[in-house]
């Protein structure tokens, strides 16, 4: 195997993709690529990804790898940090293998990650996974203790948009969260629900025409623009010691936000806050919800996603996965079905009509003398 690019580097993954303009290779170090990244570089359509770290590691079966291999983006991968310092932006290599070349001289090796390899892998990670379930709950009725009190006695800021009595649509950008929102588009239109953005999901309603009314979140990774839409009120995540490094680029852009101090997720909290607000009913697309979705983000535990799930359970509707519940396909047949069903009526009260029958006995009488009768 053999091709040839220009470079982009980037250490994280939902940074470098705002770079990406295309049939670039993309150099990351990101252990066990989840899914949504590896949607994000697909969209990008890159060549090829050199990571420095290993895309699967049998820890788990993280979907990332396998989602860049059906679309034919070749992964070269444990190379090593030291790749940031061997290469620079716009630089132009050639893989060959698992070789790294520019200039002509080789400056790194790595491993070829195939489907062959990559089904090993998984494997080894389905086996796996016992054990880090195990652990998984363990860590999460663990934390479970130690934060309860801190969760359910949560203040949420005040704001100045009216929740009460009104639907609530929470967009996350997870998994097949494009697919959902879309499913669900209909819904939007007609009940109108206050529309909350968390952190990338704000940018997600951009793109099919709509406008959140909240944003919550770290805002590390979501745009200036959608930053910047007018009557929108931002709420960043902060640690419960009060820190928001979010805070910063807010002011930096001439905003201004609520912060809201809180464990866990940035969704949690979203949610949170239109339960305690007074929502009849919250509609959450895109949200993490299972252990798979929280160990590719890193977490050993989902706590407080836990502990606030059971809070707000009796308004929570998750649409994860509608659009597989129901995908409407206009067939050949069902538009044979209408066609016939429409001339029905059309023929029946044209052969009743008086004109009709005079005109079909003319075309009988017609018929009858060109053959002969």
């Amino acid at each position: 195997m053999e091709l040839e690019g220009r470079v982009k580097l980037g250490k994280k993954t939902k940074d470098l993709v705002k770079r990406l303009n295309g049939k670039e290779i993309a150099v990351i170090d990101h252990k066990d690529i989840d899914e949504l990244a590896a949607i994000s570089l697909t969209n990008t359509e890159v060549k090829a990804v050199i990571n420095a770290s290993s895309s699967i590691t049998g820890k788990y079966p993280n979907l990332g790898p396998e989602k860049l291999i059906e679309n034919g983006i070749f992964i070269l991968e444990e190379v090593g940090s030291d790749i940031f310092e061997k290469l620079n932006d716009g630089e132009r290599i050639k893989l060959i293998d698992n070789r790294i070349i520019k200039d002509g001289i080789e400056i790194s090796q790595g491993k070829v990650l195939d489907r062959v390899k990559l089904e090993e892998r998984l494997i080894e990670s389905r086996n796996n996974l016992e054990d880090e379930l195990e652990k998984f709950v363990e860590n999460t009725l663990e934390y479970a203790k130690e934060e309860k009190e801190l969760v359910l006695g949560l203040k949420t800021p005040e704001i100045k948009t009216s929740i009460k009595g009104r639907h609530v649509l929470i967009i996350v950008r997870g998994q097949d969260y494009r697919q959902d929102l879309e499913a669900i588009i209909s819904y939007i239109r007609e009940v109108r629900p206050i529309l909350i953005g968390v952190d990338g999901g704000a940018d997600a309603l951009l793109e099919v025409g709509l406008k959140p009314n909240i944003i919550v979140g770290d805002m590390d990774s979501i745009s200036d623009r959608a930053l910047q839409q007018e009557n929108v009120e931002l709420i960043v995540h902060a640690y419960p010691d009060g820190r928001a490094p979010g805070l910063k680029r807010v002011k930096d852009l001439g905003l201004n936000a609520h912060k809201f101090p809180a464990p866990g997720t940035s969704e949690d909290i979203a949610m949170l806050l239109a339960y305690e607000k007074g929502a009849e009913l919250i509609t959450a697309v895109g949200t993490h919800s299972n252990m798979i979705d929280f160990l590719e983000k890193g977490r050993p535990g989902m706590a407080s996603t836990f502990l606030i799930r059971l809070k707000v359970g009796d308004k929570l509707i998750d649409a994860k996965g509608v659009n597989k519940l129901y995908n409407s396909r206009l067939r050949s047949k069902h538009i044979l079905q209408l066609l016939f069903a429409a001339l029905v009526p059309v023929i029946i009260i044209l052969g009743v009509a008086p004109p009709m029958q005079q005109m079909m006995r003319l075309l009988l009488i017609k018929l009858r003398f060109s053959l002969g009768f």
